[in-house]
């Protein structure tokens, strides 16, 4: 028989103003609760990249891409008493679009600085710094691209 597996998807958001830095997207999922990355459970025959764009819709009110994916975990859950294998992944995307927030008790967008502080765990905290590090790269070559058009352009 094959082991059940329950594949959790992780949603490392941001969103930038055009020259500013950008805001990532925390959630707390109760008043008692610690701030944390927003995550959601892969539905049978849903990819992890489709689980994140769905939760984020869903929950987090917003209209989100997937960049590239930041990082993995395992790990197991209880339930029903039967230990069960879980798979986490984890995906840096950026907020193209946001309205009303509906399915976390509390969130707020706020700087990698703030961020890093808020998150109790520290697998989620090295996440983010992977992100921002991802995010640096990907401006970085969106940069050189965009120079090297200007020069075919003028060239």
């Amino acid at each position: 028989m094959k082991e059940k597996i329950i594949l959790i998807s992780g949603a490392v958001v941001y969103k930038r103003k055009k020259g500013e830095k950008p805001l990532w997207f925390l959630v707390r999922l109760g008043s008692e609760s610690n701030w944390e990355i927003p995550k959601t459970t892969a539905r049978r025959g849903e990819s992890s990249v489709r689980a994140s764009i769905r939760a984020m819709g869903e929950q987090g009110g917003m209209r989100a891409k997937v960049l590239e994916e930041v990082g993995r975990s395992n790990g197991t859950a209880t339930i029903s008493g039967r230990p069960i294998a879980q798979r986490t992944l984890y995906y840096l995307m950026v907020c193209k679009e946001q309205n009303e927030v509906l399915g976390y008790e509390e969130t707020e967008w706020m700087t990698y600085a703030k961020a890093v502080k808020r998150l109790e765990s520290k697998r989620e905290a090295s996440l983010l710094k992977k992100a921002k590090e991802i995010l640096g790269e990907l401006d970085k070559k969106r940069k050189e691209r965009k120079k090297l058009e200007e020069q075919a352009i003028a060239g």
